[in-house]
This record gives structure tokens, C-alpha cells and sequence, in this order.
């Protein structure tokens, strides 16, 4: 048996058994068995002294456990510093370790499921993280207190030491480690005054991963190299929901290298020695498409439907309109003269993470181990158990760095992960197997931000703020087939347009969602609904306060003054002051703002544009966010900088298009994205806040679209209502 197989799985008991059997045989839970309980059937149970979010070693190193993968956002620092403030520790001697795969114990709390994303790790973590660090630091304390027989209110720890000034003593954690891991640890320690803070806050909270992204020894999945590993890769049929009719494996085996070829649930697997046999022999395959189920219209097609669905031409099967926000009386929103009656159309977007999607299985019997950069391990133990039959917490789930994600390798069927497990158990006997995905499989396989319709009928007062607000969106479910079930309204499509303070302040609101089925893949997308609903209502208001003849700034102030939006008002301001607003731009430019709220963050961004060659280029973006306390200022500027170029460069070039079912780009040549010498100098400008932390690896993307699309606007007086800005040719 595989050696990465050998260790045995956690206890699992008969009710646990009764429990996993029910689950995948679609039957009741055991009464008194939670999903998280579930779901870690099987997992380590068993941690330190410390707990299972905190290491301490004999040299004093501390060793913080992230639940939270690392993907290029640098939360691991984050997290790292949430411990290292609270526990006392030396900053310059912690690192991070990646948690195992179990729900019960690791679960994002604002998802109830072990993953990263929503913007959600720093702010599901302040609290358990800063209990986890306190109550460590307090067993600490304690032995100090017993040893030394001082009153424990006297003991302090700075920098991995503990001391006692009134006697002159002190031990370093490594001195007292044996003492403190007797103590029992206290369930609820008291947490520190955040004014107290050494740590947080401060530019010394800097990424724990550079060095080892540096010089190339952090590992990825890439990087994996087992012995026996084989490498596969997986043809993909053309059209979403077609299926294998049949396929002549006979060429693809004559390739040298070439171990096996089977079929597998989304295509033909091609199983080799090394990743080019493995391309090669795919590419030597005769496949034959079943395509009676698969979508045949092209994105136009399906941009023309949703149009036609929300002026009310026609009606989707199996789907009615979902209101989202309502009040008033809905007829006045849909008669009187319009001061603005208009319509907004978005693309499929792809992720295109710099590293395409990948994993390694191991499967040898009901035994399964997965080593990927795991951005939903709960889900990729529950879709690989299905496939083993084994209980989801018995699925080991190695996570290692990915190169980018923004959503994508996380989903509802753990599609490329489900892929590896089928193949890693076709080839059986615990021999490792890595699934490699090209760019042209990353592109033309799915998921995508979903196309997206909006259409606005607003009426004015006096003083042409809203008096009636009709808003209508027509777009893919991405939550439908969700393992919570598919919601009336998604959430998901309606964020950043519900809740808004424009709507707030208007009288009259009838605001609706329908969610037609199309057989495209769709994905969250970095900054999921925002991507699209700021854009609208920022570029809306815009247009509105350009009717009333009103500075822009000045109507959003008036309009956040009206709906009590204090934090928008205050980002509004700041970005406004640090971007000179009320002074002439430099020649040649013009200034555009934009104001959102996303992830529990309101951002505001000023835009400088000027047209080139026909095309907009953004010079300077002024940023200004609200996140609650920041725990590293220098990764919070990273943060919003790096949206920001992701956000530019789908608002400028990103357009995934399908002609008659086929995606048509394949790689970066047809997908463009943002070059180094198009990226604009961002400035960002931290509000601050005793609040605790709120999101910020998203909320820094789906404003930039509009500030620009606003500059525009002054600077031609036309609005943008189609993205993005530069079209292919």
C-alpha cells in the first residue's frame, strides 16, 4: 500500500458510520449529528496543548494554523499577527502552517463549511484567532505565576518572553513550555484593548510567504513530484452539457509514455508518465460527441433573451421574478416621464488565475488523499467521498500555495478535483495521479462570471434625487444545485443593488431578479454580484447628477446624508480630498468616482483617464476604504491595488463569448488582460476604525469600472451602458 495511505483514519464510530451512510445514501441524518459533525467523520481529532489553531516549539517558534488556503492574497500575515498580538509573541519568529481538512474544527464560520473566500478569512478569524492567542498567553502567565509564586495579574508577556518587573524575572516561551501546556486552558481569556496593540496595524506585519515564493521553495501543486505519480489530462467535450458518445483510444496508446485511457463522467481521461505524453496522447484521440443536451447559442443570443425577458417579451420556463426590494406603490416606479430609462449588458467573464486548475489524487480502495491548492476542502471531501464511499472526513486534503483563484477553484461539484479522484481510482492501488488542466482547458472548460442584464427606469423630484426606482436583472443562478439548496432569490446576482442607500432614499422601489437556466457554467468571480451591480448604480447616480446639474460628489453626499451612510460619506470624502477633486485634473485627463460597499467594506476610487490610441488608460486611482481595524496596512494597499488592476483589466478587455456553444477564446491572446505598462499608480488611504475587520481581497475590484466609466462620461458626456470599454477585433 501506498506509504501517504499508511496512517490510519480517525476513529469512527458506529453512529458516525450510521451517520456517513444516511448522508450518501441521500437518507436522514442521525438525530443529534450536525453537517459539521458529518462531514469530519473521520478527521484528526486530536490536538496540542495549545489548541488547534496555535504550535508552540522548545526554541520558541510559534506555529499559527491557517483554515484559510494562501492564493496570492497574503491572509496567512493577517492571521498570523491576529495570534502574535494577543499571545505576546516575537513577530520575527512566527510562521504558518496550513490547517488539515476538518470541518468541525476549522469551519469558515461565515460559511459553516471549512473554505476561503467572500473576502470572509481575516474577518470569520479575529475573534477565534485572537481567543486562540489570548488563552496561550494566559497558560503562559499562569506557569510564570505558579513558578515564580507571583499574582498572575503581574506576569506580562512582550516578544515571547514572560515577565514579572516587581521580582526581575523572566523566561522565554521555550523555557516555560512544559509548565504552560500543563495548564488548563481558559475558555474564555480576557482579549486585549485594541488601542494596546503593538502589532496590528503597523507596517511590521509584512507576508511570512515572500522568501519561499522567492527563491521557489513554497510548493504548489505543480511542484509535486511522488514516486509512481502518473500525470493525466482530460478531454473536455466542446459544448457545455454534451456528452462521450464514443471515442478510438487506439492513437493516444501508441504514444510513448502513454499508460492508459478510459473514459470518465466529463470526458476521456489520458493517463501517462508525464505531462507531455499525456498531452500528446490526448490530442491523438477520436472523440464523438453526444450533443442533444448541450447549449448551441452563442453569447449574443443569450445576451439578446435576458434583454427580451426584462422588457417583458417573453418569459423563462421554470423560473418567475424575485423581488429583492420593494416599497411604495410598484406602478408609479413603472409610469410618469423617466429622468433616466436605461439598460446595461455584462460578458461571461473567466478567472484566468495564473496558475490553471490541478490536483493530485491518491485513491487505494475507500482511501483517498487529495494535495492541491484546496480552496474548499469540506466540499472536495464531500464530492470525493461520493466517489470512494467513504466518510467525508476520512478524505485527507493536503493544502499547498495556488497561484490565483478569485473564486475558481472552488465549486459546488469540485469539478477538476472530482476528475482527479475518478481517475485516481480507475488506476486503483494507491498510485498517486496529477490531473494538469492547460490554460486552454482553464478557458474553454469553465466556469464564468455569469452574462448579465440590467434594466433601470428612474423618475426624479424637484431637486432630482430618485423619486421612483424600477430595476430589473436577468442572469444565471450561480447558487443554483448549491448543497444548501437553490434559493428563491440569489443572493449572489442582487448584491451591492440590495440594500444600496440610492435605494434607501427613494420613496418609490420595485426592484426584481429572474434567474433563466442557461447551460453555461457559471462561478463566483472575484467580487461575485459586485462585479456588475456597482457599476450600475455608481454609473447611474452619475448620470443623474449630471441631469440635475450637480457636482457628483456633492449629490453622493447629499444622497448619503439622506440615508444616514456614514461610512460611505467618509470614504466619499477622504478619496475626494486626497484626489484633489475640486481642483482642475491635469490636462489632458479627466476624474471619475465611484463609491461601493462589498464584503462588510465600503470603498470610494478616483479615477484619472485620458483616451489613447481610442482606448481609456487610467493614470492615477485614488483609493479610500473602510475595513474595520486594519491589521496590515501594507497588505490592505496590496489588496486594493491588485483588485484594482483585476477589475480594470475585465472592465477594459474581459469578454468570454461563445459562438454557437463554443467559447472562442483559448488563451491569453484572445483574452486580454491587463499589461504592466496599461496598470495605473494606486494610492490607498486606510479610514480609521475601532470596528472589527471587514473584507478587503474583493472590494477593492468592482469599483474601478464605474470611477472609469464615470470620467468618461464627463469626458464625452456619454454613458457606458455595455462593458467592456475596448472591444475585440
Amino acid at each position: 500500500m501506498n506509504k501517504l495511505l499508511d496512517a490510519p483514519p480517525g476513529a469512527i464510530t458506529r453512529r458516525d458510520a450510521l451517520a456517513v451512510g444516511a448522508a450518501l445514501t441521500g437518507g436522514a441524518l442521525v438525530v443529534g449529528c450536525s453537517p459539521a459533525d458529518l462531514m469530519s467523520v473521520g478527521a484528526k481529532k486530536d490536538f496540542g496543548a495549545f489548541g488547534p489553531f496555535v504550535k508552540i516549539a522548545a526554541d520558541g517558534w510559534v506555529t499559527v494554523v491557517s483554515k484559510h488556503i494562501e492564493f496570492g492574497q497574503g491572509n496567512h500575515a493577517g492571521l498570523a499577527a491576529i495570534v502574535a498580538e494577543e499571545l505576546g509573541a516575537d513577530w520575527a519568529k512566527v510562521r504558518v502552517e496550513q490547517a488539515p481538512a476538518n470541518a468541525k474544527v476549522y469551519a469558515n464560520s461565515m460559511m459553516g463549511v471549512q473554505g476561503t473566500g467572500g473576502s470572509s478569512a481575516i474577518p470569520n478569524s479575529w475573534t477565534q484567532l485572537r481567543t486562540a492567542g489570548a488563552s496561550a498567553r494566559a497558560m503562559f502567565v499562569q506557569a510564570a505565576a505558579d513558578r515564580w509564586n507571583v499574582p498572575a495579574a503581574e506576569v506580562t508577556v512582550q516578544d515571547g518572553v514572560v515577565r514579572h518587573a516587581g521580582s526581575n524575572r523572566q523566561a522565554a516561551f521555550g523555557e516555560l513550555l512544559e509548565d504552560a501546556a500543563r495548564v488548563t486552558p481558559p475558555q474564555s481569556p480576557p482579549l486585549k484593548d485594541p488601542r494596546t496593540f503593538t502589532l496590528i496595524g503597523t507596517d511590521r506585519v509584512r507576508r511570512k510567504d515572500s522568501q519561499a515564493k522567492s527563491d521557489g521553495t513554497a510548493r504548489f501543486t505543480h511542484d509535486v513530484r511522488l514516486e509512481n505519480m502518473l500525470v493525466a489530462m482530460v478531454a473536455h467535450p466542446p459544448r457545455f452539457g454534451a456528452k462521450v458518445s464514443s471515442f478510438d483510444g487506439a492513437a493516444a496508446r501508441k504514444v510513448a509514455g502513454v499508460v492508459d485511457v478510459f473514459q470518465i463522467p466529463s470526458g476521456v481521461a489520458v493517463v501517462a508518465n508525464n505531462t507531455w505524453a499525456a498531452r500528446q496522447g490526448r490530442d491523438a484521440l477520436k472523440v464523438t460527441w453526444d450533443e442533444a443536451k448541450a447549449e448551441k447559442r452563442g453569447s449574443e443570443q443569450i445576451t439578446a433573451l435576458f434583454r427580451d425577458i426584462a422588457a417583458g417579451k417573453t418569459t423563462p420556463e421554470k423560473t418567475t421574478w424575485a423581488a429583492f426590494d420593494s416599497k411604495g406603490d410598484a406602478a408609479q416606479a413603472a409610469g410618469g416621464t423617466a429622468a433616466l430609462e436605461t439598460t446595461y449588458d455584462f460578458p461571461y467573464l473567466a478567472h484566468a488565475a495564473m496558475e490553471p486548475m490541478d490536483c493530485v489524487a491518491i485513491v487505494n480502495g475507500n482511501r483517498c488523499k487529495l494535495i492541491h491548492g484546496s480552496q474548499g476542502p469540506t466540499l472536495d471531501q464531500m464530492n470525493a467521498a461520493k466517489i470512494v464511499l467513504n466518510a467525508p472526513g476520512a478524505i485527507e486534503v493536503e493544502t499547498l500555495f495556488a497561484g490565483g483563484s478569485f473564486g475558481r477553484r472552488t465549486t459546488f461539484q469540485s469539478d477538476y478535483v472530482v476528475e482527479a479522484v475518478h481517475i485516481a481510482k480507475k488506476v486503483g492501488k494507491g498510485r498517486p495521479v496529477k490531473l494538469v488542466w492547460t490554460r486552454e482547458d482553464d478557458m474553454q472548460a469553465g466556469y464564468y462570471r455569469p452574462i448579465v442584464h440590467h434594466a433601470v427606469r428612474i423618475t426624479t423630484d424637484a431637486d432630482g434625487y430618485p423619486a421612483t426606482w424600477r430595476h430589473r436583472i436577468v442572469t444565471q443562478s450561480i447558487m443554483k444545485g448549491s448543497p444548501m439548496g437553490t434559493p428563491k432569490l440569489d443572493e449572489t446576482a442582487v448584491e451591492g443593488t440590495k440594500g444600496s442607500p440610492y435605494l434607501k432614499v427613494t420613496p418609490v422601489v420595485d426592484a426584481q431578479l429572474i434567474t433563466p437556466d442557461v447551460g453555461v457554467p457559471v462561478l463566483w468571480w472575484r467580487s461575485v454580484g459586485a462585479t456588475h451591480t456597482a457599476f450600475v448604480m455608481e454609473h447611474t447616480i452619475d448620470q443623474l447628477a449630471r441631469r440635475a446639474g450637480r457636482d457628483p460628489v456633492d449629490y453622493r453626499r447629499a444622497l448619503y446624508v439622506k440615508a444616514g451612510a456614514n461610512r460611505h460619506l467618509a470614504v466619499l470624502n477622504l478619496a475626494a480630498e486626497k484626489a484633489g477633486w475640486t481642483t482642475p485634473p491635469p490636462a489632458g485627463w479627466t476624474r471619475g468616482v465611484a463609491v461601493h460597499e462589498s464584503f462588510g467594506s465600503v470603498v470610494a476610487q478616483v479615477a484619472e483617464v485620458q483616451m489613447v490610441d481610442g482606448e481609456p488608460r487610467v493614470g492615477r486611482v485614488v483609493t479610500a476604504i473602510d475595513c474595520g481595524i486594519a491589521i496590515s496596512p501594507n497588505q490592505v494597499a496590496a489588496q486594493m491595488e491588485g483588485g484594482t488592476c483585476y477589475g480594470l483589466s475585465a472592465a477594459l478587455y474581459g469578454a468570454i463569448t461563445l459562438k454557437e456553444g463554443r467559447v472562442e477564446q483559448t488563451n491569453f491572446d484572445g483574452y486580454r488582460v491587463l499589461r504592466n505598462s496599461e496598470a495605473p499608480t494606486v494610492e490607498t488611504h486606510i479610514v480609521p476604525s475601532p470596528n472589527p475587520p471587514s473584507g478587503v481581497g474583493e472590494p477593492g475590484t468592482p469599483v474601478i469600472a464605474a470611477a472609469v466609466a464615470n470620467a468618461l462620461l464627463a469626458m464625452n458626456g456619454q454613458p457606458t451602458t455595455s462593458l467592456p470599454f475596448v472591444r475585440a477585433v
